[in-house]
């Protein structure tokens, strides 16, 4: 196991306080770029850039962390074979930067990252991270922030349709406790939030309407029976297209 991956594994070592000028170069270029390019995979292997910005996406600094996660979504994107290998460190990366404590935008840039990994692992083998990720989502949907909002929608969209049969009971009662959140967003002041809304309530549709096979009654349900009828009534009537 080499230095980099024990850092990642919680086992800090000594950070060489200087680095070789045309690395140091190279580092500063990404950064300032972010993009996957040819050039970049020619100075870096892979999986060395990888273990970089796993180590950065941990930084005390909130900008190197957010830069960390945007090039996460980069690598995704380009080479989603080499996230797919190592894809327990990278969602463990992101979910922690789901729950962030200072930057929105670290947390925005991991919702976006985490919608590209969703969409090239079609939700396959994300075990408890669904809950992790599916309980912030739903928080983050009444957002102040637009940005945040939007991509809270287009994620929880995004897992309704990737629901295996473990996690179904469980989601089924976190889209209950969303109808307020749908029916209010639906005319969200941004548009393209209001959109997002309209597209996630159709993936949750089929977790709105009642199923015999969950006895249990949610809180959201017991204070406004009606809500989820309301909501399943305005797909019927064509109400939300």
């Amino acid at each position: 196991m080499d230095q980099t991956q024990r850092r990642i594994l919680g086992q800090p070592l000594p950070i060489p306080t200087t680095q070789p000028k045309k690395k140091r170069t190279s580092m500063v270029s990404f950064f300032s770029k972010i993009s996957w390019t040819v050039s970049l995979q020619k100075q870096e292997p892979p999986k060395n850039v990888f273990f970089i910005l796993a180590e950065r996406a941990q930084d005390p600094n909130a900008k190197k962390r957010h830069m960390a996660m945007r090039g996460l979504g980069a690598m995704a994107s380009e080479t989603p074979d080499k996230v797919k290998k190592y894809k327990k460190i990278v969602l463990d990366l992101l979910v922690h930067g789901l729950y962030d404590p200072v930057s929105a935008d670290v947390i925005h840039e991991s919702m976006k990252t985490l919608t590209i990994i969703l969409s090239k692992i079609q939700g396959k083998s994300l075990g408890s991270f669904f809950i992790d990720i599916t309980l912030q989502a739903r928080t983050l949907l009444d957002d102040e922030n637009d940005d945040l909002r939007y991509s809270a929608f287009v994620l929880f969209g995004q897992l309704a349709d990737f629901v295996g049969r473990k996690w179904k009971k469980f989601f089924t009662s976190q889209v209950k406790q969303t109808q307020d959140s749908l029916l209010t967003h639906l005319q969200d002041r941004n548009p393209q939030v209001a959109k997002a809304c309209k597209t996630t309530f159709r993936a949750c549709s089929p977790y709105l309407k009642e199923r015999k096979e969950y006895s249990f009654q949610s809180e959201a349900d017991q204070r406004n029976p009606k809500l989820c009828r309301q909501l399943v009534g305005k797909l019927r009537h064509g109400e939300i297209k």
